[in-house]
């Protein structure tokens, strides 16, 4: 940084628009306690570096830009006379700790008024006290409003979520409850059945019966779904089978040995272990051997599928991980898709289409699924509970692309650019709070140094967030 003290003239700072109004004391002061000087092409000061003084253009060029990622976007370049610039906020008491929150530097040599930031504190306070107060409320005003807004919306999209997934939840814990209820009744049919067996004509048979018990509970254990022809065509065979060998009610039998994924084969392997006269009893003894397998298999799918939400559930809220991590963003969205299911429908097919050898990227994990959560709730809201939400991944030069597409019905292009505003919605009073988007564009783009837009015509709509592969954290 090249600069050069220059003389300060009271006449000169009086012609400035932020200044015109002053007292020729007020002026004076500013000269005494400020300077002038005069900077050569090149940098400022720098985003992030200790916000020291209050600058005042009075002849040149300046530019200002924001770090996003890798780069330095341009976010104003003007050579009006008496544009400000640096510790803006030099009133709000703490201040003085805070950093520049944009880079500042001249593209031809410029002068400036420089205030440092002590004495810009000090004579806002003294010359605007009831300013200065109305100031200090607006700015900690504003960011409590913006702080409540947020807790308000994640609490509205936590009341979403918990109720599908108390729905979600219900389902294979009531399942779970009622296979647990049937198999303490087949349990205490399958001991009087051992009874019967220790003590009849069955006894010398024992060994035998306990190995085609454990075979066919082998079996059972490892059964694979058939089709519906399938099933239908193998009921009629072990209804025939056991009808020619005089087994009453084969046709119930059959069903349930069926779903056991269990064929003729085995009945005639049991046929052959047992004699004739033993053969209905024996098989009536297995049929509680296979319903007890198949409440035990229904109760371990019941529990995993349990297991699962809760895992997609840890994982939604990342309560055991670091706020900012390099995580993979398919994870994120299977997880946020679990924790909507419910909410999603029967109604909305679900297609993935993800490029699983895109890269794990830096982010804040918990906040992308606040932004995936607000995407896909706008898409199934706008299908209207029929349609197809479609996720896609893919590699876009260097930013990894996540693409959430609907089949409803578009989105209006008068009010295309407006989606994005806050408290803009197109729900119903109650229904929307607006902020939605607000709040997903601010993490994507001002959190992540990312970008989201949207595309759309009546029954392709798509929501895209671009994040970049690479971005340092504390880039806020």
């Amino acid at each position: 940084m090249s600069k050069q003290p220059m003389p300060c003239e009271v006449e000169e700072l009086s012609t400035l628009f932020l200044f015109e109004n002053l007292t020729e004391e007020q002026l004076a002061r500013l000269c005494r306690e400020g300077r002038v000087e005069r900077f050569e092409s090149g940098p400022v000061y720098q985003e992030g570096d200790p916000a020291t003084c209050f600058f005042v253009l009075l002849e040149g060029t300046l530019v200002l830009t924001r770090r996003v990622g890798e780069d330095d976007v341009e976010i104003n370049r003007t050579s009006h006379r008496g544009t400000y610039a640096g510790a803006l906020q030099a009133y709000v008491r703490g201040f003085e700790d805070q950093g520049y929150r944009s880079s500042l530097r001249v593209t031809e040599p410029s002068r400036f008024f420089v205030l440092p930031t002590e004495t810009f504190a000090s004579i806002m306070r003294d010359w605007f006290p009831m300013a200065v107060h109305l100031l200090e409320g607006l700015f900690f005003g504003t960011q409590t409003t913006q702080q409540t807004i947020n807790q308000r919306e994640r609490l509205l999209a936590l009341g979403s979520l918990s109720a599908g997934l108390t729905h979600e939840l219900n389902n294979p814990a009531a399942a779970a409850v009622r296979a647990t209820s049937a198999l303490r009744e087949r349990m205490a049919g399958l001991r009087h059945k051992l009874a019967a067996i220790a003590v009849g004509p069955y006894a010398r048979h024992t060994l035998a019966l306990v190995y085609l018990q454990e075979l066919t509970a082998e079996r059972v254990s490892k059964t694979t779904p058939l089709s519906p022809l399938e099933a239908a065509d193998r009921e009629d065979a072990l209804a025939d089978w056991l009808d020619d060998h005089g087994i009453a009610g084969g046709w119930d039998l059959a069903a349930t040995f069926v779903q056991a994924g269990l064929d003729t084969d085995w009945l005639d392997e049991v046929a052959a272990t047992v004699d004739e006269q033993s053969l209905d009893g024996t098989i009536r003894w297995l049929e509680y051997t296979v319903e007890t397998e198949l409440l035990l298999n229904e109760i371990e799918d019941s529990t995993n599928r349990i297991s699962h939400l809760v895992g997609a559930a840890k994982q939604y809220s990342h309560l055991d991980r670091a706020p900012f991590e390099v995580t993979d963003v398919h994870d994120l969205l299977d997880s946020t898709l679990v924790m909507l299911a419910g909410k999603i429908g029967s109604g909305i097919q679900v297609v993935k289409e993800y490029d699983r050898t895109l890269p794990k990227i830096p982010a804040y994990p918990g906040e992308l699924n606040q932004v995936w959560t607000n995407l896909i709730d706008n898409a199934v809201a706008a299908m209207s509970g029929a349609g197809r939400l479609t996720v896609r991944t893919s590699l876009d030069g260097d930013h990894l692309l996540v693409e959430f597409g609907d089949t409803g019905p578009g989105i209006d292009p008068e009010i295309r650019g407006r989606i994005f505003d806050p408290f803009f919605t197109t729900k119903p009073v109650g229904e929307g709070t607006g902020l939605g988007l607000d709040i997903s564009w601010r993490i994507v783009v001002n959190k992540h140094h990312g970008s989201l837009q949207v595309e759309s015509v009546p029954g392709d709509t798509r929501f895209q967030v671009r994040l970049p592969l690479r971005v340092s954290p504390g880039r806020n």
